[in-house]
């Protein structure tokens, strides 16, 4: 069985102001959390598939990884020094052991599953105990994306219906864009990583449908062509994600007032990568 879209890591200098930003959106997005290495985090969950907004602590002090490990808290530490955007991809993950060992049998990593726990807040603030098992991959053709599969030991601690109910009107994350000088390249990865065998492949790239969500790969001109944005020259990278709403009308309406910058492109409304943190926020009417 393959794996689904499970969430979307941005990584951001000044975590109040992107928490700030996604709130101007219309989105409804969590309290403050901490990680026990350092890092903390805002969450704005839809049903099945949440954006992890990640900052680092002012007093954070986070140590490179081992030999022979994956460090989420040094790679986040590494990115935001050199840039802010969409850093990691993750899928979803039933059995983490499983995971690794079909990761290692793929050749796309050999890590330790990584296992953490943090305290969560409901919306009335009382707290909860979440936790987590990471599988790590890699994309040899893709160093600058961070990729793991998350298995949820207290999901019914974490999912909370309250918090899905955005004043946008989103209902979903239906995808992310990954740009890529040869999409081609990712194919044999994300076999493995997705465990879908089956995908579109044209000129413009790759485009791969897990169980929740699908993922581009595509080149340049093609996302300039299908989103009317430029993307910077890298040979891969994570440039975006689609958010489904109920009504782009009224969408359109709250960015204006908002004053946040936009355009429609081809019946979605787009988001540029500079007015948000370093990743283009496509809208589109679920």
């Amino acid at each position: 069985m393959g794996r689904g879209l499970d969430h979307f890591v941005l990584c951001v200098r000044d975590l109040d102001a992107a928490a700030e930003f996604y709130r101007r959106l219309g989105f409804i997005v969590g309290a403050k959390n901490r990680h026990p290495w350092g890092t903390e985090n805002h969450i704005v969950q839809t049903p099945g598939t949440f954006l992890e907004i990640l900052g680092l602590a002012p007093d954070a002090v986070i140590a490179d990884a081992a030999p022979g490990e994956k460090s989420f808290g040094a790679f986040a530490r590494d990115y935001i020094a050199a840039r802010e955007g969409f850093a990691m991809l993750v899928l979803e993950g039933r059995d983490a052991a499983a995971d690794k060992a079909a990761f290692a049998k793929g050749g796309i990593g050999h890590y330790p599953v990584f296992p953490f726990a943090r305290e969560g807040k409901r919306p009335d603030g009382t707290p909860v105990k979440v936790a987590f098992d990471l599988a790590f991959a890699e994309d040899r053709h893709a160093p600058d994306i961070f990729f793991f599969t998350c298995t949820q030991k207290y999901p019914e601690n974490f999912w909370n219906g309250a918090m899905q109910r955005h004043a946008n009107g989103a209902i979903g994350f239906p995808g992310i864009i990954m740009a890529a000088e040869n999409p081609a390249a990712h194919a044999e990865f994300f076999q493995h990583f997705a465990g879908v065998h089956d995908f579109e492949a044209t000129s413009a790239g790759l485009t791969i449908d897990t169980p929740r969500g699908q993922i581009e790969v595509l080149t340049s001109p093609a996302i300039a062509s299908l989103f009317g944005e430029t993307v910077a020259d890298e040979p891969a990278a994570l440039v975006g994600f689609r958010i489904a709403v109920a009504d782009l009308e009224a969408l359109a309406e709250r960015l204006a007032d908002e004053d946040i910058g936009f355009h429609e492109w081809r019946g979605r409304l787009i988001v540029p990568a500079p007015e948000a943190f370093g990743t283009m926020l496509v809208f589109e009417e679920g």
